[in-house]
């Protein structure tokens, strides 16, 4: 009768009468596959997504080691545990770079990632057969584990509604993270740091807290009240879940971009920065109400108009006062002529005007009282002018200024002079003209409040081509103020 393989370590089952004469041999080759199936073996893992652990007949082989360490590999693999009629424990260190999963049939199998190690073994079913994990559920209970401890699955601590302390120590002195079970809460002694979504039914925090990402309470429909208290008695930040507000009792003060839908604000508000409403191109209505029944001022979006209700307003910006030629006189010295009064046609408007010849430059002046409105910054004029004649000529009109502060001396140069751009005159005798506004003077001195301004206005030949005289009729003072008015 042959040896036979049939036992779980693969031994030689000599017959009686089988090997002769080698049975001492074949004895002492069995007792060494037992001790080797309780040793320590490695076996390289092929470069495949498929291998087998075939544990030989009668022969040494590493398969068979009790504790086995997996080399080698170079890609996830499948190892197969032969033969599947084998009933087998392994001590599977898998250290590859790859998950290893061990199969022997049908059944379920047992997948070892890399770096980890597994306690499995076979069933010996055949192609049925089934690897199991015996390490899935371990009671530690009195136990004290001094070294890394990895989890790769569930960590469960007593069962339902019978619990135990769980207690980590930091590196610190008295900080800790502890679970207790009598209390049904986490106690953290030290610092918080949440990473992530955290989701916390019922918090209660005594100290200083940091969260560095976005907190939500409750979920879109469902809120919760959230409350936050001030140093003051009965002041508070208050979001009212029923009411979809957010109460502020105390003073609110904002500091960077805040998007507000909607605002009802009772009290006194300070806003120390840019308040903008809408977008470029997408306004909305603002309105401020008076203490008095129908006064408002109205900012109308649709219509892109400011609208005032039973008062007035004035805006700080550019002004204008004209300056007739009955308010000029001639310069003593290179004068224009005097005020004439000329008739045009019989009851019909005349012209008081101020003639400038066509020989060398004339001039006149006037003097203003500037309101205190006034930015005390530079002027621009625009000349009001007719022509004795009909020659299409242009004309040239300058102007020039100084101030004078009370106690100041009177008797001060003027500043530069500007010249607005020449005009060509219609041809037709007693034409209105009206120039263009003139480019920026300079008024010289140091203007301030209360100073009397002191203007030269002229006629320049050099810039102009006009051959009769040049009446001056007025001109309008353009000026800029930086409040409403002259309070």
């Amino acid at each position: 009768m042959a040896s036979t393989y049939v036992n779980n370590l693969r031994l030689n089952e000599m017959a009686t009468g089988d090997a002769s004469g080698s049975w001492g041999t074949n004895t002492n080759t069995n007792l060494e596959i037992i001790g080797q199936a309780t040793a320590w073996g490695t076996r390289a893992i092929a470069n495949a997504s498929t291998d087998n652990i075939t544990i030989a007949d009668g022969a040494l082989d590493a398969d068979r080691c009790l504790g086995l360490k997996l080399t080698g590999g170079g890609q996830a693999c499948t190892v197969t545990l032969l033969p599947n009629t084998s009933s087998k424990t392994w001590f599977m260190y898998n250290a590859t770079s790859y998950t290893l999963t061990f199969t022997c049939g049908s059944g379920a199998n047992v997948a070892i990632l890399a770096g980890q190690t597994k306690i499995i073994a076979t069933d010996g079913l055949g192609s049925g057969g089934v690897v199991h994990d015996l390490l899935t559920a371990v009671n530690l209970a009195g136990t004290t584990q001094t070294a890394a401890v990895t989890a790769q699955g569930t960590l469960t601590v007593g069962v339902d509604d019978t619990g135990y302390d769980v207690q980590f120590f930091g590196a610190t002195s008295g900080k800790s993270l502890l679970w207790d079970e009598s209390a049904d809460s986490l106690i953290v002694t030290g610092t918080t740091t949440l990473v992530g979504t955290t989701n916390l039914d019922a918090v209660d925090i005594d100290g200083a807290t940091q969260i560095d990402a976005t907190v939500s309470v409750g979920v879109d429909d469902t809120g919760y009240d959230v409350k936050f208290f001030g140093a003051t008695s009965g002041k508070s930040l208050l979001w009212d879940e029923s009411a979809d507000s957010l109460i502020v009792t105390g003073t609110t003060t904002l500091v960077g971009t805040t998007n507000l839908d909607a605002v009802d604000i009772d009290g006194a508000t300070q806003i120390d920065a840019t308040v903008s409403v809408g977008v470029d191109d997408t306004g909305y209505d603002v309105k401020f109400f008076g203490a008095t029944s129908g006064s408002y001022m109205l900012w109308d979006e649709s219509a892109d108009s400011l609208l005032v209700s039973g008062a007035s307003v004035k805006v700080a910006g550019k002004e204008s006062i004209y300056i007739p030629a009955t308010a000029m006189y001639p310069s003593t010295t290179n004068g224009s002529s005097t005020l004439t009064q000329v008739e045009t046609t019989a009851l019909r408007p005349d012209l008081m005007a101020l003639d400038f010849a066509t020989g060398a430059d004339e001039f006149a002046q006037f003097s203003i009282a500037f309101p205190k409105s006034w930015n005390e910054g530079t002027v621009t004029f625009q000349p009001f002018w007719t022509v004795t004649g009909t020659n299409t000529g242009t004309v040239a009109w300058g102007l020039s200024g100084i101030s004078v502060p009370s106690d100041g001396s009177i008797n001060t140069a003027f500043g530069t002079t500007v010249v607005c751009t020449a005009l060509a005159f219609s041809g037709t005798s007693n034409d209105l003209m009206v120039s263009v506004e003139s480019g920026a003077v300079t008024i010289a001195g140091s203007p301030a409040a209360n100073d009397m301004c002191f203007f030269q206005v002229s006629r320049d030949v050099s810039a102009d081509s006009q051959s009769g005289d040049a009446r001056l009729l007025g001109i309008k003072v353009f000026f800029t103020t930086d409040s409403a008015n002259d309070a």
